[in-house]
């Protein structure tokens, strides 16, 4: 690859500790060490009060400026949410209220999403991937989504889910590579052969 992947994981989780965190440090986690970049996990609990402080970005501490900033700049981005009353949280939503409109073109988006059973599965089709489409984001095929049970102690404990992170890396992997280097859909390419194409 042309850089080492900047991956930032951001966990819309209001609590800590936080199975959606654990769940967007992982996947953030896979990823990285798949594309030999680095992963960073944003917990977005403790900027609740500086999020709510002022209706503009302009307004907002720097701390919050720096957080919005860092996701902005980022090669991949995980993002993820428990479920609350059928959607992402309101914190969630106000995170991603600043940040800029186009920040996100073509931007690869993992979306994975927490919730006490499987009947909220349906959050990251329904709710979390049309958020990033107003974005024009390359929302990633595989969402991941975990049920409580797949957690023992605020760790994950399914071998299901870890095959499902794996899964959706592997799966993904050759995309996310030719959109960080597009020079490397050609590296493997003859175009002396007529049937490269």
């Amino acid at each position: 690859m042309a850089h080492a992947p900047q991956v930032v994981g951001v966990s819309g989780s209001p609590t800590a500790p936080s199975r959606t965190t654990v769940l967007v440090d992982a996947v953030a986690g896979s990823f990285a060490e798949a594309t030999g970049g680095t992963a960073t996990t944003i917990e977005l609990a403790p900027l609740l009060g500086e999020l709510g402080a002022a209706p503009f970005r302009s307004g907002l501490s720097p701390r919050v400026q720096e957080t919005l900033q860092l996701v902005e700049a980022a090669d991949v981005i995980v993002v993820g949410s428990p479920a609350y009353r059928a959607t992402y949280t309101g914190l969630f939503k106000l995170f991603f209220d600043h940040i800029g409109q186009y920040a996100l073109v073509d931007k690869p988006i993992v979306l994975t999403a927490t919730g006490g059973s499987d009947r909220h599965a349906l959050l990251v089709e329904h709710q979390m991937r049309p958020l990033f489409g107003f974005f024009q984001s390359l929302t990633l095929p595989l969402g991941i989504y975990a049920s409580e049970s797949d957690f023992t102690d605020y760790a994950i404990s399914s071998d299901d889910l870890r095959e499902r992170i794996n899964t959706t890396v592997s799966r993904t992997l050759p995309l996310i590579r030719s959109h960080i280097d597009p020079e490397s859909l050609y590296a493997t390419v003859d175009f002396a052969r007529p049937d490269a194409f």
